[in-house]
């Protein structure tokens, strides 16, 4: 029972990130709608900005994940990414 807790927890850890991806994809379709308003000629006001800032910032942040997706072999990466993405953590724990 004792071997199956390392398991068991690496895929609690990648339900977690299934679901917050997925969370995360479906908010980006609220942006579409947004985008379109530009290229049909119609203006964003300062709360549609603010709201495409604000999905940027969230796509910014699932750069790691897309990247794994789009490159061939990508998840071959995902040691590397893990480790990236642990010394940015790191970083910003040391400029606190």
């Amino acid at each position: 029972m004792k071997m199956l807790q390392p398991i068991r927890r690496f895929l609690g850890v990648i339900d977690r990130e299934k679901t917050h991806l997925r969370d995360e994809l479906s908010r980006t379709q609220e942006m579409m709608p947004l985008l379109m308003k530009a290229r049909n000629g119609e203006k964003w006001t300062v709360r549609e900005k603010e709201e495409l800032v604000g999905h940027f910032r969230r796509l910014s942040k699932m750069s790691p994940y897309i990247a794994l997706v789009v490159i061939p072999g990508g998840l071959a990466l995902l040691p590397l990414v893990a480790w990236w993405l642990d010394r940015r953590r790191a970083k910003r724990a040391r400029q606190k």
